[in-house]
């Protein structure tokens, strides 16, 4: 019997998964006053929370192994979770359908100026606006992991090309070529759509720089569901008054909740979600079945699925 503690895991109820694992003892934590009874626990299914991460992990001195139900992991103790030994595990695979299509949906709306014409609805003004193709149009995935693949994948069913940037520059399906992260700018002057979907860590931090986004063309929109911080925001929102971008699609921002005197709510030219892109019914089966299969794989011995690199950050 192995005990594990759940606690503030998005959209995973600890009934549901002690319900998942009769043989397991499960052990609920509804808030921080209770994390007394999770001394015991060996596994951990909880959330990225920075300062609930760190209460949890000192209430367990006997932990192990932590799954967290976020795909990224920049606000976990990485430092302290090596010199512990505890193995960490992410969520990637979990929001791969839902936030792709985000990216379509973004990419599609973007090519249609929808975002125009439900403002001219609002007013009931009846107005056309120009329109752009999707078919041959090219599209830079910066993050080619499980999202950034799926996003390939889907992009390039619609008749895009797609070019991917990641860390290891080798061939990948649905991509036209894949380039290494130095090669970002000179994608860029190439792109339709410039699709950020890297996690955050020191080496995609301001990634898409002023320098970045200078080499865009004109027409070009930035399409962002990864974090904010990769982008250089003073310099996205500079482009986008000059008119030297077409626009941004946003489901992130540098600070969140999005402030309200911020000029991106205001800007016709942009299209924003409150960092709703991960949303999905099924995101609780999913986060279940991946952590079915690696709660037997610890049980075994296995190496678990998803495991972070400590060093790479993520």
């Amino acid at each position: 019997m192995t005990e594990i503690v759940v606690f503030g895991a998005f959209r995973t109820r600890p009934e549901t998964v002690s319900e998942r694992f009769p043989d397991d003892r499960i052990i609920p934590i509804a808030d921080e006053s209770a994390l007394a009874a999770a001394a015991a626990a060996e596994v951990a299914l909880s959330g990225n929370n920075p300062r609930r991460v760190q209460m949890l992990l000192e209430a367990t001195p006997k932990l192990r192994w932590y799954h967290t139900v976020s795909a990224g992991v920049e606000n976990m103790p990485l430092s302290e979770m090596s010199r512990r030994g505890i193995v960490l595990t992410n969520n990637s695979g979990s929001y791969d359908v839902q936030i792709a299509e985000h990216v379509l949906m973004f990419v599609f709306a973007a090519s249609r100026r929808l975002q125009l014409y439900r403002d001219r609805q609002v007013r009931h003004e009846w107005k056309d606006h120009d329109h752009q193709e999707l078919r041959d149009a090219t599209i830079v995935v910066y993050g080619m992991g499980s999202i950034g693949t799926e996003v390939a994948r889907l992009a390039s069913a619609v008749g895009m090309r797609v070019i991917g940037v990641r860390r290891r520059a080798a061939p990948q399906e649905g991509a036209s070529r894949v380039v290494a992260p130095e090669g970002l700018a000179d994608v860029a002057a190439e792109a339709d759509y410039l699709a950020i979907t890297a996690p955050l860590t020191p080496a995609t931090r301001g990634a898409v720089s002023r320098e970045v986004i200078a080499r865009l063309k004109p027409t070009a929109w930035i399409v962002n569901i990864a974090r904010g911080a990769i982008v250089d925001e003073v310099a996205l929102i500079e482009a986008l008054r000059a008119r030297k971008i077409a626009g941004a699609a946003l489901d992130v921002f540098a600070t969140e909740p999005l402030p309200t005197d911020s000029p991106l709510w205001s800007m016709e030219n942009v299209i924003l979600t409150p960092h709703t892109s991960g949303d999905s019914p099924r995101v609780q089966d999913r986060t279940l079945d991946l952590f079915a299969e690696n709660l037997r794989r610890y049980k075994s011995g296995e190496p678990l699925l998803n495991r972070v690199d400590f060093g790479a950050g993520y």
